[in-house]
C-alpha cells in the first residue's frame, strides 16, 4: 500500500468529498489526525499543501472501515497497515482471518510439475544430431561426456533430457563457462536424486500410500522448487 502510482493528486477537500458518501462522519480534522498518527502520509508541495494519491485514499478507506466495522484501535490498524506494506494479503470479506495474512506462494513457472519430471518420450538422438541441434563442436561434446553431463542409453542414443543439457551448455559456453565448470551440477543432481530415492522408498510401503503412486516425482519437484527458491533468494541478497 506504500507504492504510489502515477495519477491524480487530490487536495484534502477532494479526499473528504470522495469519502463522505461511505463515511458520513469523516471530517478534515479526522484526516489530519490520521496523518499526525502516521497512518497516512500524503505528499507535500513546496508551499506546504497536501497532495493525496489514489493509494492514500484507499489507505484512508481501509482505516475508516477497520474502525467502523471491526472496532479496531489505532494500534491494531497500524500493525495491519504495516503488514500490508510488507506484502501480506488483505483478508477476504467474510473470511475467518481478519488481519492481513502471508500470501500463498505463486506457482513457479521455472519448476516442472511431477508429471513433467516423469514424462517419457520416444526421442532418441545420435551424437551428431545432438551436436548439430545445440551447435556444439566435437571437443565440447567430448568434454560433456567426460564430465558426466551427457549420458547415453543402452543403444548409445541421447534422450530429451540430453537435448536440454546440451543447449544449456551451449548457452553457458557463450559466457565462458566450460563443461569442466558444470561437473558440480551433475554431482549435485545425482546427490539430490539419491536423497529423494532414499526418502521415497520407505513411503511406498506405508499404509494409505496404495493408489497414490510413486511419491518420487513429487518429492523431486519439491526439491527443485527449494533449489529455485534458494537461488532467487541468493540473487536478491547479492
Amino acid at each position: 500500500m506504500t507504492a504510489r502510482r502515477a495519477g491524480r493528486a487530490m487536495t484534502i477537500g477532494a479526499v473528504l468529498e470522495a469519502l463522505k458518501p461511505e463515511f458520513p462522519d469523516i471530517s478534515i480534522s479526522k484526516i489530519r489526525f490520521l496523518e499526525a498518527e502516521g497512518l497516512v502520509t500524503p505528499e507535500r508541495t513546496p508551499s506546504g499543501y497536501r497532495h493525496f494519491s489514489d493509494e492514500d485514499v484507499e489507505r484512508l478507506r481501509y482505516i475508516l472501515t477497520a474502525q467502523r466495522d471491526r472496532f479496531w484501535p489505532l494500534k491494531v490498524i497500524r500493525e495491519s497497515l504495516d503488514a500490508l506494506d510488507r506484502g501480506l494479503t488483505p483478508a477476504e470479506e467474510g473470511g475467518e482471518a481478519v488481519r492481513p495474512q502471508p500470501p500463498k506462494p505463486r506457482p513457479d513457472e521455472d519448476v516442472p510439475t511431477a508429471a513433467e519430471l516423469t514424462r517419457t518420450t520416444t526421442l532418441r538422438l545420435t551424437r551428431e544430431e545432438l551436436a548439430a541441434s545445440a551447435g556444439l563442436d566435437a571437443a565440447t561434446m567430448d568434454a560433456l561426456d567426460t564430465f558426466g553431463l551427457l549420458r547415453t542409453d543402452a543403444d548409445g542414443h541421447y534422450g530429451e533430457a540430453a537435448l536440454g543439457i546440451a543447449h544449456a551448455a551451449a548457452g553457458l559456453a557463450a559466457y565462458g563457462i566450460e563443461p569442466r565448470h558444470l561437473r558440480p551440477f551433475r554431482t549435485a543432481a545425482d546427490r539430490e536424486i539419491g536423497l529423494v530415492q532414499q526418502v521415497a522408498a520407505p513411503l511406498r510401503g506405508r499404509p494409505g500410500q496404495a493408489g497414490k503412486g510413486d511419491p518420487t516425482p513429487e518429492v523431486l519437484r519439491l526439491c527443485i522448487a527449494l533449489h529455485t527458491a534458494l537461488v532467487k533468494d541468493g540473487l536478491g541478497r547479492a
